[in-house]
């Protein structure tokens, strides 16, 4: 019997959550039916106009003081204007010609009522267990011997097929640990009944990012004891290449699998595993599961998860659920995966001939087939260029890993200059990922074309008679040495160098006609992602410089679990533009054989060089600036991280301010979105000199313990 204290304590959570407000096509419909624009909308909230589209077609969510405001208008609203009932929607209006549903097939699964008898009880003690409700709502448990998972960044998605977020982490004893704190009570012995409940019970699932897309399939992540429980071995041995792990067909849970007709994937039963069956209707039936003792969860990307409490899990992957998309392999796979979610390739469109709905092109997005790329776009073993017998060179649109000369370092830097103090860029890819546009279409070459820096494509052009600082890397290669002759650049590089005041004159080029800011959706949630997450540590927008560097400092040991959530989103970034270009794997691979990443329309390798050539550029033109502000040049530079020389052990002693105290645009300044900098680390300058005189990079380790940066691939 609970006491009056716990029924209290109960209540006051209850009061202390934020409102929650229906769901964004729900938000659209109210404000129409009130005949208000958006415009008015944000307009009254003292917001933006594309901050209330975000709202409304559930990109961002509003916070506090506007959720308030926002959650206050939309019930008045709705008291108003209320949604049509069952009722008055099974019968027309008299004369009303009858409405034409657009397929199942094209608009992916739709919103059902609940059956009775179907959502996985709560987990209660034992003592005081119901009987199993229809379909209760989610709660804590009211004892539990474990430890309690730490505070809850955001709420699940209040949609009423998915009621228990996202994903749920899976111990031994069957409890089910999801997303707010919840645990469901899951029977299954066996894979094939973990996925049968998973579909019909236990009510986890996300839904879709885009109107056109689907929704995401529920993870089930299993700990070591419940993988064991379930059949599978503890760990997976005897394979050359992480990648490579997975049971092997003749294993008896992957025959259980195929004899009740559920399916896996080409890449079989992994670390990352998904079971399947042909969806029926607008019932797709696919589960994901992650094996944490197979590594399913890399530590590189995953700082501490996989060592911690399930509850614990749990939390950190439905703040990235809910934050970016549900995972479903690597943070690289799951980069990938997000930018097809928020651009998919195909929409429902009607036939002028038919009048009937078909699958058609959804303009902006890559389209649902593989496309060849340029000979010098490509990779050399890649069969256009090895069919071809292609020998015009590569593009090398790759990050800086430049030193500069020590001969080049002056008396005034070794004598007044005693600290390097690294910079490091936040989410570099992902700042030059914003509004950057992109080829949709296949290349097509040119020979002597006008240059045109509206247009992406490849280059061919030489740029070795532009001369620069040698102080500073040459912003047209990768190593920051000046080039030598003709060479494969992305539009941006070549435009730079219009940019620094040169002339260029193509000698060929492969370029596209459609083009478009494929990217701009991945790049806005990242983006919102990334600085939510941050905030939520502490490190939010309005801090001073000081305080942000302050707040840096500490923000990994104000929530580990948070923390870990923005180490996933930063290797997504960098992760999931590397795998634009993802190159063959295994020691049996020959050159000029296809590989499976190349039946991906997502095998785009010009969109990567576009990424990182204007990523580079920016760094290039900051570098320029602070030259030119504050007399100052830089020791190294290893992708979005430049080491420079300063007189004290903090940026602020070296970066330029107007007299207002305010940060001087154009250099680097220090703040918490992509773009901005942050500290990456201090050592003497004697120390910087010594690595830099025994040819090595003192960015790689300017955060001391030998620290290795992760340099996007």
């Amino acid at each position: 019997m609970a006491t009056e204290e716990e029924l209290f304590a109960s209540v006051d959570a209850l009061l202390e959550e934020e409102p929650q407000l229906p769901p964004p096509a729900e938000r659209a419909r109210l404000r129409e039916a009130a005949g208000i624009t958006q415009a008015r909308l944000a307009q009254a909230l003292k917001s933006t106009l594309q901050t209330v589209k975000n709202w409304e077609n559930g990109r961002s969510e509003p916070r506090p003081p506007r959720l308030e405001a926002y959650q206050r208008l939309l019930n008045g609203w709705a008291a108003k204007y209320p949604a049509p009932g069952a009722a008055a929607a099974t019968e027309p209006a008299p004369g009303a010609a009858p409405k034409q549903e657009v397929p199942a097939a094209f608009t992916g699964p739709a919103a059902t009522e609940p059956e009775p008898e179907t959502a996985s009880p709560v987990k209660t003690p034992a003592a005081t267990a119901p009987q199993r409700p229809a379909r209760p709502a989610a709660r804590r448990p009211a004892t539990s011997s474990r430890r309690p998972a730490a505070k809850q960044a955001t709420s699940p998605a209040a949609d009423p097929r998915f009621q228990h977020g996202p994903l749920a982490v899976l111990d031994v004893d069957g409890s089910a640990y999801g997303v707010g704190g919840i645990v469901l009570d899951c029977p299954a012995t066996t894979i094939v009944e973990l996925v049968e409940w998973t579909l019909r019970e236990s009510g986890l699932g996300a839904p879709k990012l885009n109107r056109y897309g689907k929704d995401s399939d529920p993870l089930i992540v299993l700990t070591a004891a419940a993988a064991v429980k379930l059949g599978l071995p503890e760990r997976l041995e005897g394979h050359e290449q992480r990648r490579s792990l997975r049971l092997p067909e003749d294993h008896p849970v992957v025959q259980q699998i195929g004899r009740a007709k559920w399916q896996l994937t080409q890449r079989g039963f992994g670390p990352w595993a998904r079971i399947y069956r042909k969806a029926q209707g607008r019932e797709r039936q696919c589960v994901h599961l992650a094996i944490l003792s197979w590594d399913a969860l890399d530590e590189r990307s995953w700082p501490g998860v996989a060592e911690m409490e399930p509850a614990d899990i749990a939390r950190v992957l439905g703040v990235y659920a809910q934050r970016v998309i549900t995972p479903r392999g690597s943070t690289a796979v799951c980069g990938l995966e997000l930018m097809t979610a928020l651009r998919p390739p195909t929409k429902a469109v009607r036939d002028a001939a038919t009048g009937n709905w078909i699958s058609g092109h959804n303009p902006g997005s890559l389209g649902t087939e593989p496309m060849d790329p340029a000979p010098p776009e490509a990779t050399p073993e890649h069969p256009v260029v090895v069919n071809s017998g292609w020998t015009g060179g590569f593009l090398n649109e790759e990050a800086y890993q430049w030193v500069r000369d020590v001969d080049l370092l002056t008396d005034e830097e070794m004598l007044r200059m005693p600290c390097a103090v690294g910079l490091d860029l936040n989410t570099a890819f992902l700042a030059a990922a914003a509004r950057l546009v992109v080829g949709l279409s296949a290349p097509d070459h040119f020979h002597a074309p006008a240059f045109n820096p509206k247009i992406p494509g490849s280059w061919y052009v030489d740029l070795s008679h532009i001369e620069l600082d040698p102080r500073l890397p040459s912003p047209f290669t990768p190593d920051g040495t000046r080039p030598t002759g003709p060479a494969w650049y992305q539009t941006h590089t070549v435009a730079y160098a219009q940019e620094l005041g040169h002339n260029v004159h193509p000698i060929e080029a492969y370029l596209r006609r459609e083009t478009g800011a494929y990217l701009d959706p991945w790049h806005d949630r990242l983006k919102t992602a990334y600085v939510d997450t941050l905030a939520d540590l502490g490190v939010t927008k309005d801090l001073g410089d000081a305080e942000f560097l302050a707040a840096m400092e500490r923000h990994k040991q104000a929530d580990p679990a948070l923390a870990a959530v923005l180490a996933a989103i930063k290797a997504t970034v960098k992760g999931g533009v590397g795998k634009l270009r993802e190159r063959p794997q295994g020691r049996h691979y020959r050159d000029g054989e296809p590989w499976p990443a190349l039946t991906r329309p997502t095998w785009r390798p010009d969109i990567r060089a576009a990424v990182i050539s204007k990523a580079r550029v920016n760094m290039h033109r900051k570098l320029n600036n602070m030259a030119k502000m504050t007399g100052l040049y830089p020791l190294a530079v290893l992708s979005d991280c430049v080491v420079y020389p300063a007189p004290g052990l903090s940026p602020l002693d070296f970066l330029p301010y107007a007299e207002s105290g305010k940060p001087i645009p154009g250099a680097f300044r220090l703040g918490p979105t992509p773009g901005l900098a942050k500290l990456e680390g201090v050592q003497e300058m004697v120390w910087a000199v010594d690595l830099m005189e025994q040819g090595l990079n003192p960015a790689r380790h300017i955060k001391g313990g030998d620290a290795v940066l992760d340099e996007g691939e």
